[in-house]
């Protein structure tokens, strides 16, 4: 049995209330961990397991760490999935009677503890919370680290996941009710980043979350914030609201606003369609490669966020669409100013988690620094802003408030370069304080009074070597060693014996230890004072720091894309009403910056709703296809946030969705292969999309059989091209050069091919997309290309030729074989030019060098 004490059964207590939670009890210089929280935290904390009994057997398991380093153990406990509930003494040891009163001061989660955990700057930290009610279901999510706060209803569980993979919070909120739901279960499983908790489903109701929303906004109705007909959303709005202040046990001022959406408002991109077009995160998970790598050129933290949240939600509102297009052309036209605003914007720091830790009282000394320094340019940002009069820079320009008052008070207040926290002191400036000023300059005066006593002292008894020292266990002190004793003076008293020397008291040294040591604590105490009166006042500007927080970081946003679009020659696209995609020499605007060795090729694309619904793209292995559809989903969707795009012109208009499905991968995790996940995502796009989507889809039906791939590719094409079915407008790259008899039979399907040229029974690529199917994949010669041994290429000759002599494609029935130049051309006449020039080569008459050089001409020349 455990022998119990007044300790135990007060942790046991606190511990009872937070049997989820591990609870880290104070005790002096450390936090301490006992019974089963010991044994977890000291395995994922890497740190010595003990026990308050010497026999560790039936004694009580315990662990702690030092106060001074609780952040960064905190972190790794929130890092590997649990939460903590602090539990401080909340009364001074010395003045307490018995036992020291120790209450839980905050909770912290994954979702909830930003303070502790080292998170990347453009990256969100977001607890979520979602409810099931009258059909729907609710959304809802906040990043406590920001104050940002929405909610959204959505009407099927594919949905749901879809808002929770794209948004990937750090902690779900479900009720204990969804717990043996297996459906549920599927999607909490495929969201490896999140910690799940499951709350009692009584929480869950709905009037009583309402009013817990109406209270905390201090508002009658949620009308005013767009939300007041929500139901499932504002279960699950109140649930996180609710959440945020049981844990933070505090005022959420800086969580000012509710912002509802709803599916449709923006456009739609499942995670396989994120995945495939590389928008945030390249295939192997990094920043660069990617979309958001090439766009980023922003210089503070809340622009980067802002940016990432753009491409996670383009508009489909033609009006929202012109105006972001408008601010962006404006600021590319205008260098100078862009150029200006960009130094200004990087003198500021992240105005929303400084807000953040404000409202939440973390805030340290070197924050207010960062946020003087920050509101200083506010007003230079605004001058410069008056006289670029586009709606949403007017409306930037009126989000940033007036904040001379407070930059003056933590001017005068706080030191130019304070300490990293409070115990460091030197956190007020000189003249703010005049007890302040007193208590420092005795602190000062007490160093050169020691100095003088020391000297006086050696001359008074003869000891050369004797020292005055001060040290935190046994204060100040006179040092002499053993050889000088008998010149010690009889008004000495012995402190403390050592080794080597003694050390004594005196009258005069104690008195003014005394005065000195009461210093100290009074200049700490008042200082702590001052700095919480300080932050307090800081507070109340929170609803403004947040307004001017989101001016500036979409006024980073605007300069960045003008920026990109400046520096990489990309041009303003017409939003049209049109359901058409027109352009004109577009690239791909990540591969175009990579060092391939080859200049990038620039192609146009023209989709609509009428002859040109689906387009059938073949070509060989490497010539680009893949590149080629990808460019033209990217271009609508940089268009869709409002940026300039890498193309001589574009005229697009607005689509719903873009659905991409590019290459073979597998999820074996999931015990999905190649093939399935291939046929899963396909149906997908066939079940979800509309007229007004866009669909990029590249090797369907390459998983299996050659004839089982072919009449799966074949049907999908057949399928979506249907304005009865689907008649989306579609992209289609395929290997099965077969597929480009549908343009024979089917309105709306048209052929394209990447032009190469075969020489010397090797291709060369020309990356330019001619009207027309091509006839062969020159798989082989990629082969060849490719490092295959010289016989296995020549044994592959040799099966293709027997394959092809004896199997061919048939049309149906009744169907005439396709004749030449049938197709209307989509691209510029060059093409064609380009293609009658290199089908007229004289290769006979030319050395093989000199056929080179000619295609390269040639490739020169149009590109």
């Amino acid at each position: 049995m455990v022998r119990s004490t007044p300790m135990l059964e007060q942790y046991r207590r606190i511990k009872g209330e937070h049997p989820d939670e591990i609870v880290l009890f104070r005790m002096g210089d450390f936090y301490e961990m006992f019974f089963e929280d010991a044994v977890v935290a000291a395995r994922t904390l890497e740190i010595t397991l003990t026990s308050r009994d010497k026999d560790k057997e039936s004694g009580v398991p315990m662990c702690g760490v030092p106060y001074h380093a609780l952040d960064q153990y905190v972190a790794r406990l929130i890092d590997a999935g649990y939460s903590v509930a602090i539990c401080d003494q909340v009364e001074d040891a010395k003045l307490a009677k018995g036992l020291v009163k120790r209450e839980v001061t905050k909770v912290l989660t994954p979702g909830t503890a930003f303070s502790y955990l080292d998170l990347q700057s453009e990256a969100n930290n977001y607890l979520m919370a979602v409810s099931t009610e009258k059909g729907l279901i609710g959304l809802a999510y906040c990043d406590l680290s920001t104050g940002e706060f929405r909610l959204t209803e959505v009407e099927s569980l594919t949905l749901a996941k879809e808002e929770m993979v794209k948004l990937r919070p750090r902690e779900i909120l479900l009720s204990e009710g969804l717990n043996g739901d297996r459906d549920w279960n599927k999607v909490v499983a495929q969201l490896p980043s999140s910690s799940v908790r499951y709350l009692a489903p009584w929480l869950f109701e709905f009037t009583s979350l309402r009013d817990a929303l109406l209270e905390h906004f201090k508002v009658n109705s949620l009308d005013g914030f767009g939300c007041g007909d929500f139901t499932a959303g504002l279960v699950a709005a109140g649930i996180v609201l609710n959440y945020l202040k049981e844990t933070q046990r505090q005022e959420l001022s800086h969580v000012a606003k509710l912002s509802p959406y709803l599916w449709g408002d923006f456009m739609a991109l499942d995670d396989s369609s994120r995945s495939h077009l590389e928008i945030t995160s390249s295939l192997s998970g990094t920043k660069p490669d990617s979309l958001l790598g090439v766009l980023d050129s922003t210089v503070t933290a809340m622009g980067a966020r802002k940016l990432k949240r753009w491409l996670d939600f383009p508009l489909v509102k033609k009006g929202e669409i012109e105006g972001r297009l408008e601010a962006v052309w404006r600021l590319k036209e205008e260098m100078a100013r862009r150029l200006s605003l960009t130094e200004k914007l990087k003198k500021v720091a992240d105005l929303e988690r400084l807000s953040s830790r404000l409202a939440l009282g973390s805030a340290q000394p070197r924050d207010l620094l960062a946020l003087k320094n920050s509101l200083r340019v506010v007003p230079e940002i605004k001058e410069e802003l008056k006289d670029t009069p586009t709606p949403l820079i007017a409306s930037v320009s009126s989000g940033l408030g007036d904040f001379h008052s407070l930059v003056t008070l933590i001017d005068r207040a706080v030191s130019d370069d304070p300490p990293v926290s409070l115990r460091e002191g030197g956190i007020i400036k000189s003249g703010y304080c005049q007890e302040l000023d007193e208590l420092q300059a005795l602190r000062r005066e007490g160093k050169q009074w020691i100095t003088q006593l020391e000297q006086r002292e050696r001359e008074r008894s003869g000891i050369p070597n004797l020292k005055v020292r001060y040290n935190n266990v046994f204060g100040y002190f006179i040092e002499v060693t053993k050889s000088h004793l008998r010149s010690v003076p009889d008004d000495y008293a012995r402190k403390q014996t050592l080794v080597n020397a003694e050390r004594f008291i005196t009258v005069e040294l104690k008195d003014y230890e005394s005065k000195v040591l009461g210093a100290e604590e009074k200049i700490y105490s008042l200082e702590c004072s001052l700095f919480a009166e300080l932050k307090q006042e800081a507070a109340r500007y929170t609803v403004e720091l947040v307004s001017a927080a989101d001016s500036l970081a979409t006024l980073d946003v605007l300069s960045s894309l003008a920026e990109v679009g400046q520096r990489l020659n990309y041009c303003r696209p017409t939003i049209s009403e049109d359901d058409i995609i027109d352009i004109k020499e577009g690239r791909h605007p990540v591969v175009e910056q990579l060092a391939l060795g080859e200049r990038f090729v620039p192609n146009d694309a023209y989709l609509d709703l009428k002859d040109n619904r689906l387009l059938i793209i073949t070509g060989p292995n490497m010539a680009g296809k893949s590149t080629y559809v990808r460019q033209v989903a990217m271009i609508v969707l940089m268009a869709q946030i409002g940026s300039l795009v890498p193309a001589r012109e574009a005229n697009l208009g607005v689509v719903d969705r873009i659905f991409a499905r590019i290459g073979a991968s597998d999820n074996l995790a999931r015990g999905q292969s190649t093939f399935m996940v291939e046929m899963t995502e396909t149906a997908n796009i066939l079940n979800n999309a509309s007229r007004k989507s866009l669909i990029i889809l590249d090797e369907i039906g390459r998983g299996t059989s050659t004839y089982d791939g072919i009449s799966i590719a074949w049907s999908v094409a057949e399928y979506i091209s249907d304005p009865n079915r689907l008649g989306a407008k579609t992209l289609f790259a395929t290997h099965y050069h077969e597929l480009t008899e549908l343009a024979l039979t089917k309105p709306g399907v048209k052929n394209y091919n990447v032009a190469v040229k075969e020489w010397n029974e090797e291709v060369i690529f020309l990356r330019k997309i001619l009207a027309g199917g091509a006839d062969r994949s020159y798989g082989i010669q990629v082969a060849r290309l490719a490092g295959l041994p010289e016989e296995v290429i020549a044994k592959s000759k040799e099966i293709l030729r027997q394959l092809e002599g004896n199997h061919s494609l048939k049309l149906p029935e009744g169907e005439s074989e396709r004749g030449e130049n049938e197709q209307l051309t989509l691209f510029v006449r060059p093409s064609d030019a380009l293609r009658d020039e290199i089908v007229n080569l004289d290769l006979d008459n030319l050395t093989p060098f000199q056929a080179l050089m000619r295609l390269k001409e040639i490739k020169d020349k149009y590109t």
